[in-house]
């Protein structure tokens, strides 16, 4: 762990231990001799403060109506909204942790809530909610908001990546549609057809953020022990380097590929300059470039020898110092019943988290003529019950995956040998555990 990061974690579980022992519970619930239990919640005035990240101004009718009715069916609840955007999140939350203001139920990512988990400034929800409410859940949704064994996160809305597929630059290269490549060896042997028929980038593999680590979970190679340390440093992992390695310095992916964000994919795509990619935005596609929209077929995400896809994952956490945890827990349930997340996956490109919802037609059966926004719906909902998140919550996750990103550019960049630059990734990372 960097020094800075390890001084910032103390602070924070030092002053949140200070506060706790001085005050008794958070401010902001309006709490005052009642305990953690939740006992006598049904019969007092409570307030509840709620945030989520970055949904106002597209989804406020929605999360106001959810509100309006939970209050309604508990009239001794109200519940305070605060929508946060979130660049500003992560620190808003350690921040007001260490200040004893936490909320009563925050939406987070797994990477943002293991932060507070790793404070153990979270509640455990395996306790807090029954088997049976527990089973309501996607299992691998529920399974990716643990640290050390404890869940500390609801599953609230999910996603699983889609291949686009743009058949017009398919066919120009002679290659079938219909045909689309399945495996990260397919999708090479694509690039390199394309390249030479086309001129043009078959494949744009994003390597943004926590993409290195996926890529290499989902093409075989566990990243950690059970300690933690690193498990990556093999002949497998070695070709993962060379893989990515010999896709840049051949110029069948984009440089962007390595040095753009996310968001470059899809730039690509709907300037008709990539045929194929994974985690591309198909509602900005549809509004930026319809032709390009209208050319496109979605397909089963890429995978490698493992086999697995993953899953992105939005949840509801209730801070540990929040003095109406059983009431927080209520509103969390509520919000991830069935009946709302089918109301919200028809506002958005999402998929719920309640396996009651995923039975509903909606996702399983396309309608006649389906446009390519409808089928990756229904592409991404049939990977679902067996999408895990393949990168699981992880101390000091950020650092991780700089490690990870540094090692490969190294490579792809030519400033290491695949087998130098996973060494030093090695290195780096057991001395960010052992920190």
């Amino acid at each position: 762990m960097k020094r800075s990061r390890i001084v910032i974690l103390l602070f924070l579980f030092v002053t949140m231990i200070l506060l706790a022992a001085c005050n008794g519970s958070s401010e902001s619930s309006g709490a005052e001799d009642g305990g953690d239990d939740g006992g006598g919640e049904a019969d007092e005035e409570i307030t509840l403060e709620f945030w989520t990240m970055q949904l106002q101004p597209t989804f406020t009718d929605y999360i106001n109506g959810m509100i309006a009715d939970f209050e309604e069916e508990n009239p001794n609840i109200t519940i305070n909204w605060l929508d946060v955007p979130a660049g500003d999140l992560e620190q808003k939350i350690l921040a007001d942790v260490a200040a004893g203001n936490a909320p009563d139920l925050v939406n987070l990512n797994p990477a943002f809530g293991g932060s507070l988990a790793e404070l153990d400034a979270t509640v455990n929800l395996d306790e807090a909610l029954t088997d049976e409410e527990i089973s309501r859940y996607v299992e691998g949704a529920w399974e990716a908001s643990q640290l050390d064994g404890e869940t500390y996160g609801i599953p609230w809305y999910l996603d699983t990546p889609v291949t686009l597929n743009n058949t017009e630059i398919y066919e120009a290269a002679g290659l079938d549609p219909e045909q689309p490549p399945e495996t990260y060896e397919e999708a090479k042997e694509y690039a390199e057809i394309i390249k030479e028929e086309t001129d043009q980038y078959g494949y744009f593999p994003s390597l943004d953020l926590s993409l290195p680590l996926q890529h290499m979970e989902l093409m075989g190679v566990p990243l950690t022990n059970e300690d933690g340390t690193a498990a990556f440093n093999t002949p497998d992992g070695v070709e993962v380097f060379e893989y990515f390695t010999e896709l840049y310095q051949e110029d069948l992916i984009p440089a962007e590929s390595l040095t753009g964000d996310q968001r470059e994919g899809t730039n690509f795509y709907q300037s008709g300059q990539v045929a194929f990619g994974v985690n591309f935005f198909i509602a900005e596609i549809q509004e930026n470039a319809p032709d390009i929209y209208d050319a496109t077929v979605p397909s089963a995400a890429i995978t490698g020898d493992s086999g697995k896809t993953t899953t992105s994952v939005q949840n509801l956490v209730v801070p540990e110092q929040s003095g109406y945890q059983e009431a927080a827990v209520d509103f969390a349930l509520f919000i991830t019943s069935a009946e709302n997340q089918l109301e919200f996956a028809q506002l958005t490109p999402i998929l719920p988290s309640s396996t009651e919802a995923l039975e509903d037609p909606y996702f399983t059966e396309p309608p006649e003529d389906a446009d390519p926004m409808e089928l990756v719906r229904i592409t991404s909902a049939e990977q679902l019950p067996n999408a895990e998140l393949v990168v699981p919550p992880m101390d000091n996750f950020n650092e991780l995956q700089t490690v990870m990103y540094d090692a490969m550019s190294k490579a792809m960049l030519g400033e290491s040998t695949s087998e130098e630059a996973i060494a030093e990734a090695e290195e780096e990372w057991n001395a960010v555990v052992a920190d």
